[in-house]
């Protein structure tokens, strides 16, 4: 939560330190855990100096914990701040604005966002239809609190309810209703332009280009990144223009145009190399977009055009990142690679390690990206491994 609020009113880890009395150093470990315990009384001099309500970074209120002598209120503390920071961190949303505790609809807006944040993580090892109607409570609620809260609040509370319908959006998509997924995007681009958050709107615009790319549709999927970058102006961040460049390239790709995917994924990389040694820029959610992003980006887009070079040239193990239904859904990929070049067994081995995955979270996005794949095999008598697949597929419905 520290680490969130310091990076979004641009503040940098050695000014922090200086304000605490602490090394730049000593702020880093904080932020990332480490393994040492917490000093409840630095929490809440942080929580203090930029106005974190206490209760946000795990206190009961704006005063010093008193600490059993056993130590047993540490580590009962350093577990609960560790799952709670691990919620806020790891997942995608920050807080843009945390003003004083006083601030009630600030106070609102906060713990709506950490909420948006943990059914984020969650998605993670959870599947998404056992998710979807509690985001889609989370979503009407916020709308609730939105209707109700006073002109000057609704553009802070609409950037959270952006936030929470873009994740409903990603839930319909790897459930495979598209139509449900496009009518959340839908809905998260106009509460970002309700907001007036033109970062946000252009996250959003672009999260719905990345979608149409993915779902086949690449020239909508570039009309809506030249969108999003139209959105952004010309003072946009490094990290903004490698993702959208990676979206760009996928729907080149989609399109069949690999000079222009080429083109894509060469800019994206150079503009990730203009992060190396920086802190990251201010987007709104936190995420990284580092070589290996656009490596992935890159098997992507060779999977589409058919080019086993592209594929199977990356070092997939190294790719392997993310959990396990991003895992599979690049294990498809690289099985097109495999199948492009002409080895149907390594490919279709692959492609029902990655089917099994999308059965037991019942993905429909990964199950219908499998048969996209089997339907490009046409033989009359394809080997047994195909036809182990064949009954994978046979009779699923999701």
């Amino acid at each position: 939560m520290i680490e969130l609020v310091r990076t979004d009113r641009r503040i940098t880890q050695t000014a922090l330190g200086q304000a605490l009395g602490m090394s730049q150093s000593a702020v880093s470990r904080l932020e990332k855990k480490g393994t040492a315990a917490y000093s409840t009384d630095i929490l809440a001099t942080a929580a203090a100096h930029l106005e974190i309500p206490p209760t946000l970074v795990g206190l009961a209120d704006s005063h010093p914990q008193t600490h059993a002598k056993d130590g047993s209120d540490d580590v009962d503390r350093r577990r609960f701040l560790g799952g709670a920071v691990a919620v806020a961190v790891a997942a995608t949303p920050a807080l843009a604005a945390l003003p004083d505790a006083a601030d009630t609809t600030s106070g609102q807006a906060a713990a709506l966002r950490l909420s948006t944040s943990a059914y984020r993580r969650l998605d993670g090892s959870t599947p998404s239809r056992d998710l979807e109607e509690s985001v889609r409570a989370h979503v009407r609620l916020i709308q609730s609190i939105t209707r109700d809260a006073g002109a000057e609040q609704r553009p802070r509370l609409a950037a959270v309810g952006s936030e929470a319908a873009s994740l409903a959006g990603w839930l319909a998509w790897d459930m495979g209703d598209n139509g449900s997924a496009r009518t959340w995007y839908g809905s998260a681009i106009k509460a970002a332009k309700a907001a007036g958050n033109p970062l946000l709107m252009a996250y959003q615009t672009g999260s719905l280009a990345q979608f149409e790319a993915y779902a086949g549709n690449g020239v909508q999927g570039l009309n809506l990144a030249a969108k999003a970058r139209r959105a952004l102006g010309d003072q946009r961040p490094a990290i903004a223009d490698a993702w959208l460049s990676s979206v760009e390239a996928l729907a080149h790709a989609t399109v069949g145009d690999r000079r222009r995917a080429d083109r894509s994924l060469t800019s994206s990389r150079a503009s990730v190399a203009t992060l190396n040694g920086q802190e990251p820029p201010p987007w709104p959610w936190v995420f990284t977009f580092t070589e290996t992003k656009v490596a992935a980006a890159r098997v992507a887009c060779g999977a589409r055009l058919g080019l086993a070079d592209w594929v199977l040239s990356e070092d997939t193990e190294a790719l392997a990142t993310g959990h396990e239904k991003q895992r599979a859904l690049l294990v498809l990929d690289i099985a097109s690679g495999h199948l492009a070049s002409g080895r149907v067994e390594a490919a279709f081995a692959l492609a029902s390690r990655a089917l099994n995955t999308g059965l037991k979270y019942r993905s429909g996005r990964i199950v219908e990206r499998a048969r996209t794949m089997r339907r490009t095999l046409t033989t009359t008598a394809p080997p047994k491994v195909v036809r182990d697949f064949d009954e994978q597929l046979h009779g699923v419905y999701l």
